[in-house]
């Protein structure tokens, strides 16, 4: 059987789930009304009034939202400040 000679080299890049960054997604609660659930995000993520909003909006509306992403370190902090604010979140590996 011959075999074929290439003229190129095929690379393939894989993502390892250690590359792959953490979410922190806040889920919707009977609980909070929607005007904190969007000041928290304001004080405690530092989002600006209109993105909040539109976070907080989605939370109410599909019943969770990405909030924040990046090592995990970053994110487990995150999900801490906002348990500690009462909001429901949790986090995950994106992927």
């Amino acid at each position: 059987m011959a075999t074929p000679d290439l003229d190129e080299q095929l690379e393939v890049d894989v993502a390892s789930a250690e590359n792959l960054p953490w979410m922190c997604i806040v889920w919707d609660d009977p609980v909070n009304l929607m005007s904190y659930v969007s000041y928290v995000f304001q004080t405690v993520l530092g989002y600006d009034r209109k993105r909040a909003n539109e976070l907080m909006m989605q939370v109410h509306t599909e019943g969770k939202a990405v909030v924040s992403t990046g090592e995990k370190d970053k994110v487990e902090g995150d999900v801490k400040k906002l348990h500690t604010a009462g909001l429901w979140a949790t986090m995950q590996q994106a992927g």
